[in-house]
């Protein structure tokens, strides 16, 4: 709608579905400024003790993807959110029992396989409520929602750990548990739900086997994983190259990703628009990866100017890796939404969920290495590398497309909401 401010839509399913967007990260956001410190400097852990947990758990998390996303195909995917979200409830105040390095594992493998679950289902019940021509928009939505919750949460962490002390860390772990209960809480206001309104029945038109025997669908949800890094180069090298090789001193990092955020508020609805259909998508995800290979070099650039010149290139190269970050969103959601068969929706975002952790995990390393070891040259292969996986994608996508089964005729086979919200 024209003329609004708000990131909020109007009053309906998809509002209180942003309300518990909001609530969820919000607590996200608390847990993302506080929560290594609060293992490290309260509960006394190592820094890369914390780190291995983390990877270890979060390898661990992702073999839930498919099957949690593949009950949503058969359970009424709010209520199962619901549930999911009180387990991660108790398995975040389950942080304030943690006394050494095997108690946080006991902890962070649970609350992984809740994370990686949860996102698969998530994506069912999206697909629920936005129906087959509103999904991408109700994605792009949220992901606005989602980044000032995160925001929010951030800022208000700052008071805990400002403090700097077991109470003030407590606190922290409290406030994170209580946010998924409050989310949970505003999804049951939602009507019950099934994903992409397709009744149980049409689940014969998958791929015997699933998604993870369905090569063509895989082929274009991995191409968008690997454009999907552009997340860990975001967070993670561009702030240890705005640092270190640009010279800029720390806030501007801070200035960085405040920039992405704003932008992301601002755009991430008008920039999802044309993408509810495989072609477009596929045209969008294209785009996607050569706007993402055309900031790459802006960043490079940075290293060796004086400071001003640096900080404002740095801005500048933020700004288009965010319009390329918004179109790989809104493409990649079009893409896993409009390949998967109308009654294994969930189990399709649940695969498509899988391939992105993977590159994330592998991102991580792989690619500080490359930026940060390779410096200008480093950046100019990453964007070689993003433009040639954006311009394979429609040839994927119109060989995943004709490698469908053919409709059966029923309202569900062919992509007909039969329950819309």
């Amino acid at each position: 709608m024209t003329g609004r401010v708000s990131p909020l839509p109007p009053p309906g399913p998809l509002r209180v579905l942003a309300l518990a967007t909001l609530a969820n990260t919000l607590g996200t956001g608390l847990w993302l400024a506080g929560g290594a410190l609060y293992l490290t400097r309260d509960i006394g852990l190592s820094p890369a003790s914390v780190g291995a947990g983390l990877t270890v758990a979060g390898l661990v998390g992702l073999t839930a993807s498919v099957p949690l996303g593949g009950l949503a195909d058969r359970w009424d995917p709010r209520t199962l959110r619901a549930v999911l979200q009180v387990g991660q409830a108790l398995v975040a105040a389950a942080y304030l029992l943690v006394d050494s390095f095997a108690t946080f594992l006991v902890v962070a493998v649970p609350e992984a396989l809740l994370v990686a679950g949860n996102l698969a289902v998530r994506a069912a019940l999206v697909a629920a409520v936005g129906g087959p021509t509103g999904r991408v928009h109700a994605f792009a939505t949220l992901r606005a929602v989602a980044n000032l919750g995160i925001s929010a949460g951030t800022a208000l962490a700052g008071f805990a750990l400002a403090v700097d002390t077991h109470r003030a860390y407590q606190v922290l772990v409290v406030g994170n548990a209580a946010t998924y209960l409050l989310s949970a809480a505003l999804l049951l206001r939602l009507p019950t739900q099934r994903a992409g309104g397709a009744p149980r029945r049409a689940a014969g038109v998958a791929r015997r086997g699933g998604p993870l025997r369905d090569g063509w669908f895989l082929a274009v949800s991995g191409a968008s994983a690997v454009l999907g890094t552009h997340v860990t180069v975001l967070v993670l090298v561009v702030p240890l190259w705005t640092v270190g090789r640009a010279g800029a001193p720390p806030p501007v990092v801070s200035a960085v990703l405040l920039a992405n955020t704003i932008l992301t508020v601002l755009l991430a609805v008008r920039l999802s628009r044309g993408a509810d259909t495989a072609a477009p998508a596929a045209r969008k995800l294209r785009r996607a990866g050569l706007v993402l290979a055309a900031a790459s070099p802006l960043y490079a650039l940075t290293a060796g100017l004086p400071a001003l010149p640096a900080v404002a290139l740095l801005l500048v190269a933020t700004a288009v890796w965010t319009v390329g970050d918004l179109w790989h969103g809104a493409a990649g959601a079009g893409l896993a939404y409009d390949l998967a068969p109308p009654g294994a929706i969930g189990a399709y975002q649940g695969a498509d969920g899988l391939l992105a952790g993977l590159a994330q995990a592998l991102g991580r390393g792989l690619l500080t290495l490359l930026v940060l070891g390779g410096g200008g040259a480093g950046w100019l292969v990453l964007g070689g590398l993003y433009a040639a996986v954006g311009l394979a994608a429609p040839a994927l996508a119109r060989r995943a497309v004709a490698s469908r089964p053919a409709p059966t005729g029923d309202p569900v086979a062919t992509g007909q909401s039969v329950t819309p919200v």
